[in-house]
């Protein structure tokens, strides 16, 4: 029996997701997936997974006609299990209108669209709450991905060709939510120039704010590239697994350097990571402030700070997480 498991939430969300695909593989062999066009690739490789179908829900498969044609397409494979950690609407009818006998989701979403309904713990990490609906536990689960052997060709060419060595220093200074973003990753590269090189990590989107970070390391006679928009993101995940650490916003790239083993140092602010989505390798540093009042202010962190001031972020200054780095052990020099 193959089952399916829908996931059309963030990047990130769905890299969390790939514990219950290997709990649930581990049961009746591997697993369809529907997920959104910019996640497949992370996921199409996964020995968990054997075929990845994609939703465009914002733009080509956008609307009810979408959904339809989408729920047509599973109903002919006849799946007998769909799980939905996505809490959304357009999953659960998905789902149901596809016809799939047995549907499990979480009690917080949308019950009567389900057959089977599992509790979704308050607290904890996320990957042991959506590893709740297959019935498991497994401690300290990790997300995994698989690069191809083609991918870490190309990573590998594209480092030795911007003259980036081993134990650099990735930086992932974008976010689509802009509360999330901590302002001085410019001058923490200045900082860093001086002892190790630095690669810029994030997508198309992310393109200036690594120009500005490349530009001011070269003026401070370091050496830095962007890999935004020129990297694909299994290529990126690659770039991260180098890496000797990666310091990131509460977004998409922390996860990718939890599921390749990267020690990270994640820079919180608008959100918390009792939300459950922080970082938990041994080596992982947490940067953030405490005693803010109006911290945490949404569960995914607004656009720009309700308030005006973004002290969440803004108070966080570049030594403090320099001295995250050194913490993670990361730039020590081996013997």
């Amino acid at each position: 029996m193959t089952s399916l498991v829908i996931q059309t939430a963030f990047l990130g969300d769905v890299v969390l997701t790939t514990p219950l695909l290997e709990a649930l593989a581990a049961r009746h062999g591997p697993v369809d997936v529907v997920t959104t066009p910019a996640a497949a690739p992370l996921i199409e490789t996964h020995p968990a997974v054997r075929r990845v179908i994609p939703y465009d829900k914002k733009g080509r498969d956008r609307g009810l006609g979408g959904l339809y044609r989408l729920a047509r397409a599973l109903r002919a494979e006849r799946y007998e299990c769909a799980y939905l950690p996505h809490r959304s609407l357009r999953t659960a009818l998905a789902a149901w209108l596809a016809r799939i006998p047995r549907r499990v989701g979480f009690d917080d979403g949308w019950r009567s669209l389900y057959t089977d309904v599992r509790g979704r713990a308050k607290q904890g990490h996320e990957i042991d709450r959506v590893l709740a609906l297959a019935g498991v536990a497994m401690h300290r689960a990790r997300p995994a991905l698989h690069v191809t052997l083609a991918d870490r060709a190309a990573t590998e060419g594209f480092l030795r060709e911007h003259g980036i060595r081993e134990r650099f220093v990735a930086l992932a200074p974008g976010s689509i939510w802009g509360s999330k973003r901590w302002p001085y990753y410019r001058e923490l590269a200045e900082r860093l120039a001086g002892r190790v090189e630095i690669l810029v990590v994030g997508g198309p989107e992310d393109a200036g704010l690594a120009a500005e970070i490349t530009a001011a390391v070269a003026r401070s006679g370091g050496r830095a590239v962007s890999g935004c928009g020129r990297l694909t993101v299994r290529q990126a995940a690659e770039a991260i697994r180098r890496a000797a650490v990666l310091v990131t916003n509460d977004s998409a790239p922390l996860h990718l350097a939890q599921a390749v083993d990267t020690p990270t140092v994640a820079i919180f602010g608008s959100t918390v990571p009792s939300f459950g989505f922080g970082p938990r390798g041994p080596r992982d540093q947490v940067v953030e402030v405490d005693g803010l009042p109006c911290r945490p202010c949404s569960a995914h962190g607004p656009p720009s700070c309700p308030l005006g001031h973004h002290l969440c972020m803004k108070s966080l200054s570049v030594q403090d997480v320099l001295h995250a780095i050194e913490e993670t052990g990361a730039l020590r020099r081996r013997d």
